[in-house]
């Protein structure tokens, strides 16, 4: 498949900002593949997205930078522009339970998610044999309340070394510290086994069937200081009954877990969400 380009933006809205880029694509010669607008009025401001055939431009990203920078200060856009050839790099972090690495493995290996998959870090051993299988270094940090700062240290040192783009925690029970947070913001997603804001924190699963909800989800969402309240990517439900016990929720909800984190990746790798204040515009 040819490679694209694509173009996102956001900015305060007024008249003129698709005029104004379509045609400094066409004056030279870009052939848009797909396009996305989307304006909220509640904030004043614009979203878009184009992909943009590479050959039918005559120059690469960085001479885009400069051709399109006058426009870009003119409309005070916050804009970037990617080429599909360069993968993201992305770092998985797990615990114990192996369905989320294992479904975004499979996921990867398949050629479904167009990611570079440097390394897996795990506060334990479990998960391993199957992440090496895959010819992908794994890294055993444990954590415990005495070594939480050398081991988050270790942590970012990892991050820095293998130059992550994206750092996916697929079902890794620990929480990453603020400073973390902080530097990898917008590049940190998190799978919470509970459809946010229901059912924050631990053990979800129980806490709904003491409530007899008749619908269980997940979210999949930035990872921020304030724990599971992040900018949200990506959501899905599937129905339960009173017949279900606990164990049949947590079975259900590993199945909705791994589907919705496979989404909310591949939307960002795919550069498809803006996130503007603490909500995402997502073009799926």
């Amino acid at each position: 498949m040819e490679h694209t380009y694509r173009l996102v933006i956001s900015c305060p809205d007024r008249v003129g900002i698709v005029a104004k880029v379509s045609s400094f694509l066409a004056n030279y010669n870009g052939w848009i593949v797909e396009a996305s607008h989307h304006a909220d009025p509640s904030v004043g401001w614009f979203f878009m997205r184009y992909e943009i055939r590479g050959s039918s431009l005559p120059f690469g990203p960085d001479a885009f930078h400069i051709a399109f920078e006058p426009i870009a200060k003119e409309f005070e856009m916050n804009w970037n522009i990617r080429d599909s050839r360069d993968p993201k790099r992305v770092i998985l972090m797990c615990s114990k339970e192996s369905h989320c690495v294992a479904d975004l493995l499979h996921r990867w290996h398949s050629k479904e998610l167009n990611a570079n998959m440097v390394a897996v870090i795990s506060n334990h051993e479990d998960l391993r044999r199957m992440v090496e299988w895959h010819d992908i270094p794994y890294h055993h940090i444990p954590v415990s309340r005495e070594n939480k700062e050398e081991a988050f240290s270790r942590v970012e040192e990892l991050f820095t070394e293998y130059q992550a783009d994206v750092i996916v925690l697929a079902r890794y029970m620990q929480i990453l510290p603020g400073s973390l947070c902080e530097q990898y913001s917008g590049r940190i997603i998190n799978i919470h086994h509970s459809f946010l804001p229901s059912f924050a924190g631990a053990k979800p699963y129980h806490q709904a069937h003491q409530r007899g909800v008749k619908l269980i989800g997940a979210t999949c969402h930035y990872v921020t200081q304030d724990l599971d309240e992040g900018p949200i990517l990506e959501q899905d439900v599937i129905r339960v009954s009173h017949s279900d016990t606990t164990d049949d929720l947590v079975r259900l909800g590993k199945d909705v877990e791994k589907s919705v984190l496979a989404k909310g990746l591949r939307y960002h790798l795919e550069d498809r969400v803006i996130v503007h204040q603490n909500k995402t515009v997502v073009f799926g």
